[in-house]
């Protein structure tokens, strides 16, 4: 089986294992990507705590639910934004105003658009959660 996209699978996981209410989830292959999405996702409180596991392949992430997550996915193309306008993508991607985030990878690392819009730069987006 060819893997094209670890990241959208990874996301694909941790939303089937929300919908039929499971406490955690195994996610793999693990990547910095993927580690790094997810560490936004805990501070925006959608995940618990992960931790990698080395399992002597691409390792794996074991995934602490919380049960707040009602979808989330990969945004393919992965389209550039400007700081400006986040408003256009949120419009796009996020059912209201003020909820949900979009993740989005940046010259300064991977963060949500709160981050980039009070940083003042753009980037290129990964995902949207909420």
């Amino acid at each position: 089986m060819v893997l094209l996209d670890p990241l959208a699978d990874a996301l694909s996981t941790i939303k089937n294992a929300e919908a039929v209410g499971k406490s955690s989830c195994t996610v793999k292959p693990a990547s910095k990507l993927i580690g790094n999405v997810l560490s936004v996702m805990k501070g925006r409180g959608y995940v618990g705590e992960f931790e990698f596991v080395d399992d002597g392949k691409a390792g794996m992430y074991e995934v602490e639910l919380v049960g707040r997550i009602n979808k989330c996915g990969a945004i393919k193309p992965r389209y550039s934004v400007g700081a400006a306008d986040f408003e256009k993508w949120e419009k796009q991607f996020l059912p209201a105003k003020n909820f949900g985030a979009l993740i989005l990878t940046t010259s300064k690392g991977v963060m949500s658009q709160q981050q980039a819009r009070e940083n003042n730069i753009g980037g290129q987006l990964l995902v949207y959660v909420y």
